[in-house]
């Protein structure tokens, strides 16, 4: 069992920069996959960015088309912590982000929302025009 708490959303201008944090309690962080997905009004659930578990011989931090170059996705084991680093912020980046931890993600998975076990409960980023 993981639980998931995202912190560090907020309003910003765009062009602007803002860091998400999502802690993770329970054991054994560092086994799961982890994802960051945003939801705008109206829309569905999208990925934005994934990396892979510590362990995984083949690691990766992959990223939607729309967020490349703008975004870092990073994780701390030790802090049982991920991040998304966000920057030069756009209009359209404006959602609720959510993180996810999942296991059994490879990298052809890891922008698939069903296959995450766990969510967290959504932060909002609002990035004015």
């Amino acid at each position: 069992q993981v639980m998931l708490v995202e912190s560090g959303g907020g309003l910003v201008q765009a062009g602007g920069s803002l860091r998400l944090s999502c802690a993770a309690s329970g054991r054994s962080f560092s086994r799961y996959a982890m994802g960051w997905f945003r939801q705008a009004p109206g829309k569905q659930r999208e990925f934005v960015a994934g990396t892979s578990w510590s362990g995984d011989s083949t690691y990766y931090a992959d990223y939607a088309d729309s967020v490349k170059g703008r975004f870092t996705i990073s994780r701390d084991n030790a802090q049982n912590t991920l991040y998304l680093q966000m920057s030069s912020l756009k209009a359209e980046d404006t959602a609720v982000y959510y993180c996810a931890a999942g296991l059994s993600i490879t990298r052809r998975t890891v922008s698939t929302v069903n296959r995450y076990n766990y969510w967290g409960q959504g932060t909002q980023v609002t990035v004015s025009s």
